[in-house]
């Protein structure tokens, strides 16, 4: 991927166990990248353990403060942009009948909003670069569903239609906009599930394993390059087989 050196890209919540992996991918190939999450000593750490890093914190639940952010990030680039990876979200799970709104709309604010917020405001700026390219990041429970998560498929589901929309709005000016449905993958998250429920997830998996989360920063390193220029409105499943549009 060497048509990644130097391209200016940043990566929303970074400090996680996928950010984490596609920082360091990013980075082996000479990215200029713009990491940035909640906790500024996890960013701190990223900085010191990778080259060609700068950092800038973000909270995304902040909807009036995201354009804000990509004009500072933006600027701490050097005043372009070339790459977006909206990696951050949250989950906040409950069965559907003891949801409250305020669980509602916290998941769908973060997840989908600062998306939408986050993509918008990108594309102001690869509109003067007259190219770009945007890469949500979703889940396949976006696609199937899943019990006590109402609220967050809801925000995944929205996440992949929103980037076909833009996709299609923006194609003209070459810019391009997908998105990545990770499967189960091994993180804090997953780790927290219980060995039974763990179990249970993985004998639906036709590679009968938990994912990696390079598995995925390498689908971000594809997707980024050159190399998928002619792909726009597209999702990419890294699911070990688990689902198969």
């Amino acid at each position: 991927m060497k048509d990644l050196k130097d391209k200016k890209i940043i990566v929303t919540g970074a400090s996680g166990g996928i950010g984490n992996s596609i920082i360091k991918k990013l980075s082996e190939v000479g990215a200029n990248i713009l990491a940035s999450g909640t906790k500024i000593e996890k960013l701190e750490e990223l900085k010191k353990n990778f080259k060609n890093i700068k950092i800038l914190r973000c909270d995304i639940s902040e909807s009036s403060k995201i354009e804000e952010f990509i004009e500072n990030a933006t600027n701490e680039l050097g005043g372009s942009l070339d790459c977006i990876i909206n990696n951050a979200g949250i989950a906040q799970d409950n069965l559907a009948i003891r949801m409250s709104l305020e669980e509602w709309q916290k998941v769908i604010n973060v997840n989908l909003t600062s998306t939408f917020l986050m993509s918008k405001f990108a594309i102001k700026k690869m509109l003067k670069n007259k190219s770009g390219k945007i890469i949500n990041i979703t889940s396949v429970v976006g696609h199937t569903g899943n019990l006590g998560q109402v609220n967050y498929t809801a925000s995944k589901a929205g996440i992949i239609a929103m980037s076909k929309s833009l996709a299609i709005e923006y194609a003209k000016k070459n810019i391009n906009i997908n998105c990545i449905s990770p499967g189960f993958i091994k993180t804090a998250m997953t780790d927290k599930i219980e060995d039974k429920f763990k179990e249970a997830i993985i004998s639906k998996i036709p590679s009968l394993r938990l994912g990696e989360p390079d598995d995925i920063a390498n689908a971000v390193l594809f997707l980024s390059s050159n190399q998928s220029n002619y792909i726009n409105g597209e999702t990419l499943h890294v699911n070990g087989g688990m689902y198969m549009a």
